[in-house]
Formats: structure tokens, sequence, C-alpha cells
């Protein structure tokens, strides 16, 4: 891997990047037409305002997958939750027809969510490279 696409920190150095994926409540087909590109947009602004790098995002009608690199200091549920939270309040703000459509459950997004990390190395790549530390230590 190479050094610079690690983040330094006060006595540390780290790369934490999430893949994470929601859908709206009922997974109904609602983000299209200007709301994709909308939601797209919010969840930009939504990033940059917490230091969130997006590496790459698709709205689909029923679902969203976000590719993030995060700071070290925020745990992965509140990477969702200030997602989910801030864009759903936005969209509906921008769209009130959508918000008249969930008006009866009164919520956007669905509660659950998919999180995985991403990294660049494999993990059989890493426990090879702990074992070997014994070996070589």
């Amino acid at each position: 891997m190479r050094e610079e696409q690690y983040h330094s920190a006060s006595h540390c150095k780290y790369l934490i990047q999430y893949h994470i994926i929601w859908c709206p409540k009922f997974r109904f087909s609602v983000l299209q037409g200007n709301v994709d590109i909308t939601l797209k947009q919010i969840l930009q602004k939504i990033c940059d305002d917490y230091g969130y790098k997006i590496k790459a995002l698709e709205v689909m009608p029923d679902h969203i997958h976000i590719f993030v690199d995060v700071p070290q200091t925020v745990a992965p549920c509140d990477i969702v939750r200030i997602l989910k939270s801030i864009s759903a309040i936005e969209l509906l703000k921008a769209y009130p027809k959508l918000k008249q459509f969930y008006a009866r459950c009164g919520v956007l997004w669905s509660r659950g969510y998919f999180v995985s990390t991403v990294g660049q190395i494999s993990e059989a790549t890493v426990m090879k490279s702990i074992e070997e530390q014994k070996k070589n230590g």
C-alpha cells in the first residue's frame, strides 16, 4: 500500500473506510427523478461538514451505496446515524411530496443498514503477516 493513502493523527497512522448501504422505508423506489441528484448533493455536503471523504456513491431507486474514508475517531454506527438523519431531514424539506408519501410512518429511511470495512489488503495477508512477526521477531 502506498504511504500517502494513510492519514496521520496525533500518535497514529490510519486508513478507515466503510461501504454502507441503506434503504427507504418499506424499500419503496422513491429515489428517482431528481431526488437521486439532490440526495447525492446532500450526502456530499454532510460528508464535507463531518470530514468524511466519499470514494464512491450511487443512489438506486430503492437503496443507497456509499463508500467513505473517515476519521479514526468516529464509530461506524455514528457515521450511518449522521448520514441517514441529516439526509432525511434535508430530502424531505426539498421534496414535500416525498414527505407527504411517508407521512403515515413519519420516517424516510428504514431502521436497518449494512456496513462493512474496506481495506487494501486481505484478511489472509494480515493473518500471515502477524504469524510471520513471531518467526522473524
